[in-house]
């Protein structure tokens, strides 16, 4: 079944997460997403705070731009975060907006190359291995988590070169036959048999990626991939098939979530503002990917995304959204009712 999430749009001051976030877990959402966008909200605190005002909902933040982070600290972050609210934090990674990170000083030659350090190292510490590298951009000396998710397993040394290419096995888990694809077997206080979306397992870890270059690496090195709004249906598609690319390259098997934001907008003046927010993001302000209507139109377009690949489907509201409330709502009580 595809999940269905709405994006809280940093654009909303902090102090409106706390409302949403409760009208989201009420309502029945399944997921809220975040982001950390430069100069707007820190994505971690903000997936802290709705986290412990909510019950059951699911929070995940995509992205967080790994030139601003500390490979150590984003891993000590999530995996804190994993074992206070098990089953419900997905993150992703990304190389981050380049004029953004060199206003910031940031800025890296090779930001794939940066990625892929983390996501390497990242996934390794998540699983409870205890790290030494020494990449481009990512070094660590025999580090390993003293609290690491409950489900951690591996309790060995992991040595990668500089390219982090040693021959350390995947050690990612398999998917259990009776939960279907993308669901795995969870732990840590949701009791052995709890399905935990793979997303949200104890050592996952997303990629955002765009170019191709992108795409294989989140297929080599990730468990999941993000997908932004200016990705049309064919766009997932051809993600899938360069993500897949990637895992055969790196030997992977098993699931791989695909997390596809949805650019959407519903009541008065929906098309007006569809086009708009297609405008403000560089799109076809006519053709551009989006849907505006009622809620069948989005979950129609929900399908497609999901016949094309998306496990997750986020629908993203417009920054001139006028309800934001209001959307979690619509998405969570009539659009996911009409989803197969």
């Amino acid at each position: 079944m595809t999940s269905l999430g709405v994006v809280f749009r940093p654009q909303l001051p902090p102090e409106r997460l706390r409302g949403l976030a409760r009208t989201a877990d009420e309502a029945g959402l399944d997921e809220l997403w975040l982001w950390e966008d430069c100069f707007l909200e820190s994505g971690i605190a903000s997936a802290a705070a709705a986290l412990a005002w909510t019950e059951r909902l699911r929070v995940g933040i995509g992205l967080l731009p790994v030139p601003l982070r500390n490979i150590a600290l984003t891993t000590m972050e999530t995996a804190t975060l994993r074992r206070l609210f098990p089953g419900r934090f997905a993150v992703g990674l990304g190389h981050g907006v380049q004029e953004w990170m060199g206003q910031v000083g940031a800025r890296v030659d090779s930001p794939v190359t940066l990625l892929r350090e983390h996501l390497t190292a990242m996934r390794a510490l998540l699983r409870g291995e205890r790290v030494t590298t020494k990449g481009r951009y990512v070094t660590l000396d025999d580090v390993a988590l003293d609290w690491p998710p409950q489900g951690a397993t591996a309790q060995q040394s992991t040595t990668a070169g500089p390219d982090h290419s040693s021959a350390r096995p995947d050690h990612s888990v398999e998917a259990d036959p009776a939960a279907g694809e993308g669901t795995f077997l969870g732990t840590g206080g949701t009791g052995p048999s709890s399905a935990v979306p793979l997303a949200y397992r104890d050592a996952a870890v997303l990629a955002g990626a765009r170019g191709p270059r992108s795409l294989r690496l989140s297929g080599e090195a990730a468990d999941g991939t993000v997908l932004d709004a200016s990705t049309s249906v064919e766009g997932i598609r051809h993600a899938r098939h360069l993500v897949d690319e990637g895992r055969r390259t790196a030997g992977r098997t098993g699931p791989h979530e695909v997390v596809h934001y949805l650019n959407t907008a519903t009541g008065p003046g929906a098309a007006e503002r569809l086009r708009a927010e297609r405008a403000r993001q560089g799109l076809d302000p006519v053709t551009g990917p989006g849907v505006a209507g009622d809620a069948a139109a989005v979950a129609e377009a929900v399908v497609r995304a999901a016949e094309a690949g998306a496990g997750t489907v986020v629908l993203q509201p417009t920054a001139d959204e006028p309800d934001p409330e209001g959307f979690v709502r619509f998405a969570a009580q009539e659009v996911r009712s009409l989803l197969p």
